[in-house]
């Protein structure tokens, strides 16, 4: 039970990211104010690095040191791999969204900052 506590933030994050990503588009404002902020890149690298941290945490506090980084860079590439599928999803699965490779930037960087943080924090004491 208590591994299941650790995971719990994770799961939780993976599936409330799930549904922001399949929003159908048509629930979305066309223009305003926020396209000129790229406030949707900012979503999407706040999601993503959230997602990634709260894996590589619960990774932290449930497998041994020796095995961490490899771990953390495979949690990486699984949200990277993820946020690519998930622009698949929207392309060819929900109505009124589009694959957009900048999505799949913004949610690497996110991964990446995710793994970077979780480096400092939990691997380099």
């Amino acid at each position: 039970m208590k591994k299941f506590k650790s995971f719990a933030p994770g799961i939780f994050w993976l599936f409330i990211s799930f549904i922001l990503l399949t929003i159908p588009g048509s629930a979305f404002s066309k223009e305003n104010w926020l396209d000129k902020i790229w406030a949707d890149k900012w979503i999407h690298i706040f999601l993503f690095g959230i997602l990634t941290w709260l894996w590589c945490y619960a990774f932290y506090k449930n497998i041994s040191t020796a095995k961490l980084l490899s771990y953390f860079v495979f949690t990486t590439l699984f949200c990277i791999f993820y946020g690519t599928a998930m622009e698949f999803v929207q392309k060819y699965c929900v109505a009124n969204r589009s694959f957009d490779v900048g999505d799949i930037i913004a949610d690497s960087v996110g991964a990446i900052t995710g793994f970077g943080f979780s480096y400092i924090k939990y691997l380099k004491k």
